[in-house]
């Protein structure tokens, strides 16, 4: 029996890139999608011992067609994964009042939540006919509450949670597996342009330790670091005056033109 295969997408760097090394540690085959597969397939090549098994592809998530063809390649050459993470992820700062902002935001929903539906849709009837499978979407802490600057990200963030929340209860029964992975500050190349203060700054080898636990224990919900979930919880709570006045003043995420 081969070992077993799990596909990453956004796996050239950060939360995807530390993922697949903790796959790898474990013995599953890879297979990665990025943009541009060149920087995946040079990683890959200087793991020691050699990565086996393992393939590179190249895609844009928001090109369903692209990502589509990227995974029936996957399929026909490396069979049906285990494990599925629609990890692909962009966050950029908008300005509601610039119209150009606007497609800052088109952007950014087309790959936070349409890429990560199209990321899944090609291996749900193969892992439904297996009748095993896990789902794993990478959603964030932004999508809890709604942040000042940040209007494209967390409601990218948002959809993704209630998304695979309504996956999950489609999937019930099928033996198909849906996790919502949800991260607070993970040190990645999207959160070290940040210009405000990251409580529980978390490395992404850490992040990937924990979630390749939750994912493994099939979860359907998780916050990491779970001091995080707390916050959020907290900040949810919170009525809308107080919670305003909290986040009056603080520095916004840079804007695609800063």
């Amino acid at each position: 029996m081969p070992s077993p295969l799990v596909f990453v997408t956004g796996a050239s760097s950060g939360i995807g890139q530390a993922l697949a090394a903790r796959y790898l540690r474990a013995g599953f085959r890879l297979a990665l999608v990025a943009r541009r597969s060149e920087p995946i397939q040079q990683w890959l090549d200087a793991q020691t011992p050699p990565a086996s098994g393992c393939a590179a592809y190249a895609a844009d998530v928001r090109d369903v067609h692209a990502l589509g063809v990227v995974a029936m390649d996957c399929l026909n050459r490396q069979g049906v994964p285990e494990t599925v993470i629609a990890n692909a992820g962009i966050s950029v700062g908008m300005d509601s009042s610039v119209r150009e902002d606007l497609q800052a935001m088109r952007r950014t929903l087309e790959t936070n939540v349409l890429g990560m539906a199209a990321t899944f849709q090609p291996f749900i009837a193969p892992m439904r006919t297996r009748g095993s499978g896990r789902l794993v979407g990478i959603a964030s802490v932004a999508g809890i509450r709604g942040l000042p600057g940040h209007g494209a990200y967390c409601s990218s963030k948002s959809a993704a949670i209630t998304y695979c929340e309504s996956l999950r209860g489609e999937l019930r029964g099928s033996g198909v597996k849906v996790v919502t992975l949800v991260p607070g500050y993970i040190d990645t190349p999207l959160t070290q342009q940040n210009r405000y203060s990251m409580p529980f700054l978390m490395s992404a080898g850490k992040f990937a330790d924990r979630a390749f636990l939750a994912i493994e224990a099939g979860v359907s919900y998780q916050v990491i670091p779970w001091q995080m979930g707390l916050l959020a919880k907290l900040l949810r709570a919170l009525p809308n005056p107080v919670f305003d006045k909290i986040l009056a003043g603080r520095p916004r995420k840079r804007r695609q033109d800063e």
